[in-house]
């Protein structure tokens, strides 16, 4: 590991229980700032009622006043999760109501891009919708750093994920591909402990400058392009526990693999994938059946380029 790294693991990583939220609630009042959680959603009528009561119930009260807008975008659910999430006191907007001279493709960060234009926090704060036994630290550790400490500019979770009963064996596609990628690309990201968590944060004023990487490559394209904008020492990490959630299986793991190494490799390059395509057998009927799978190839441009997200800012 660099030097550099290991100095910035002493600096910049964190525990949710260094910033207690009295001093995150002094701090933020002090500077003004406004801050929103976004979940983007897809199915997941079992658990995002829950996370947005916890949200509701314990960090947006006259007494924690630290959450100042909860959105969940919905990216064309088939469940109730629209219902559920409105019920439980979340404002809910659909992916295609957003934007829509531009139609919209499926993907995590087409909806997390869009996001920016339907909130209005000074920090914007991303959270998954399938965490089950949600915890509030969740959202007061990657906020914290952000309302305390003005030269932080993007903050991740950290956490044990288990698989099923088995403690630290979650993460299969960040062991396998993202972490060897980043350490032998971008060693100054060899300190972040889950550089493909959904759970973080950051300054508007960052995220309206990157260009978001449609699909599964979203967290890695965030990652790198923050270092390369506003470098190591503006990135921060927050202990938050340990993060429960519904784990996919090996073909859509696949999937998400080759559409990180896409991210990975545009921006080693800026080239084009020869065949952006992964092919993934099934045993059918007759023995081993191909399926082939388009990889996301697509990014949304910054935000600040976007005419009606200027458009607003002015308004």
């Amino acid at each position: 590991m660099l030097e550099e790294v290991e100095r910035w693991l002493k600096r910049r990583s964190w525990s949710v229980a260094d910033r207690p939220l009295e001093r995150i609630l002094a701090a933020k009042a002090r500077s003004g700032s406004k801050v929103s959680v976004v979940l983007p959603a897809l199915n997941e009528e079992a658990t995002v009622g829950a996370i947005v009561s916890v949200i509701r119930r314990e960090l947006m009260t006259p007494e924690v006043p630290l959450v100042d807008e909860l959105v969940v975008i919905d990216s064309g659910s088939t469940d109730r999760t629209s219902e559920v999430a409105a019920a439980a006191g979340a404002r809910v907007v659909h992916r295609d109501a957003i934007l829509p001279r531009l139609p919209a493709v499926p993907g995590k960060g087409e909806v997390l891009w869009r996001s920016l234009l339907v909130t209005g926090g000074d920090v914007v704060c991303f959270v998954d919708a399938d965490l089950r036994e949600f915890s509030a630290d969740f959202v007061t550790g990657i906020v914290g750093p952000l309302l305390t400490d003005p030269e932080v500019q993007f903050v991740k979770a950290m956490y044990d994920r288990p698989l099923g009963e088995t403690a630290g064996q979650g993460g299969r596609v960040t062991e396998l591909v993202a972490r060897p990628l980043l350490n032998l690309h971008w060693p100054q990201l060899a300190g972040f402990v889950q550089p493909l968590g959904g759970e973080y944060a950051a300054r508007r004023s960052l995220l309206e400058q990157l260009p978001f990487p449609v699909g599964y490559g979203v967290e890695l394209g965030l990652l790198v392009d923050s270092l390369h904008t506003v470098g190591l020492d503006a990135l921060a990490q927050v202990d938050v526990g340990v993060r429960l959630h519904r784990h996919q299986d090996g073909r859509a793991l696949g999937r998400m693999a080759a559409a990180i190494y896409r991210t990975a490799q545009l921006r080693l390059a800026r080239g084009h994938l020869v065949r952006p395509r992964l092919t993934q057998f099934e045993r059918g009927e007759e023995g081993f059946e191909p399926r082939t799978h388009e990889v996301d190839t697509e990014e949304r441009p910054p935000m600040a380029e976007v005419e009606e997200y200027r458009d607003r800012r002015v308004a």
